[in-house]
């Protein structure tokens, strides 16, 4: 174990060993916190069915954000690859370290502005256990604390929606089946020990690192299982990587719809979990 949970007034506390996130060992805690299945945002919106019927077309957007770990602190210990690119300015395109910084936190500006100025606005983000690791270590409260803004303040969290996703940005297809669910648990508990509980339980959706679903079904069936086990109740799949069980690809308009994945292991065993389809 590398790190707790712990309980005060409330709130998770982030506590960790040193230069170790808080990643495993209360799986039950947050088994528990994502079993929920009440409605999150249903009944909390401005925004209606009937709206987007009448302006006759709409969208959904996601933001992906990720950098990685790597071992380039001193001594050669774990950094985030963007404190690298600040101790370092000089080389390759290393001097837009701050503009990366600053993307990571707009959003935390963007939707409050709006919010403010009488707009709905609605985003998804989706950002990686080695980002927000990266963030703590680099001590970017200011990144953070916009985070946190439009995560936890009821003004402004119903124009957020948080997607679940792997610690590490691993791609299912070649991250050994075991691993799956570890990678899973892994970013829900650091991203509670960041923004507490009550914010893991609004954290429906999966989005796949780089979208990638595996191919070998006895993998493609561990995974969905594990999505469900961990309490995801949807995932965003690429158009190009599913087709309908007769082989044929799917039709343009079922791809603005929600979908029924269905994963076959090679024993015959099912498993099945909502997709939404990221088109091109």
């Amino acid at each position: 174990m590398v790190g707790v949970l712990t309980q005060q007034s409330g709130a998770i506390a982030l506590e960790r060993y040193p230069h170790l996130p808080n990643v495993s060992g209360d799986e039950a805690v947050i088994s528990k916190v994502v079993s929920g299945k009440d409605p999150v945002y249903f009944g909390k919106t401005g925004l209606t069915l009937d709206q987007f019927r009448s302006l006759g077309s709409s969208f959904a957007c996601a933001l992906h954000m990720h950098q990685p770990t790597i071992p380039a602190g001193e001594n050669g210990a774990l950094i985030c690859n963007l404190e690298h690119m600040f101790n370092n300015q000089g080389d390759g395109d290393n001097h837009n370290a701050g503009v990366f910084a600053w993307c990571y936190q707009r959003m935390g500006e963007f939707i409050p502005q709006l919010v403010d100025s009488g707009c709905s606005p609605r985003i998804m983000l989706d950002y990686s256990g080695n980002l927000l690791w990266g963030l703590v270590q680099m001590g970017r409260n200011d990144v953070l604390d916009k985070l946190k803004l439009i995560t936890l303040n009821d003004q402004y969290s119903g124009g957020v929606e948080w997607l679940g996703t792997m610690w590490s940005h691993a791609v299912a297809p070649s991250t050994p089946i075991p691993d799956l669910k570890l990678q899973i648990q892994a970013w829900q508990q650091y991203f509670a020990a960041i923004f507490g509980t009550d914010a893991l339980k609004r954290v429906r959706g999966f989005s796949p690192p780089e979208m990638h679903l595996p191919n070998h079904p006895d993998t493609l069936y561990e995974y969905i299982k594990a999505l469900k086990e961990c309490g995801y109740q949807w995932l965003m799949v690429q158009e190009h990587s599913v087709e309908r069980p007769d082989g044929s690809g799917i039709p343009q308009d079922d791809k603005y719809l929600p979908n029924r994945l269905v994963a076959r292991n090679s024993r015959g065993e099912t498993v099945a979990i909502t997709a939404l389809i990221k088109s091109q």
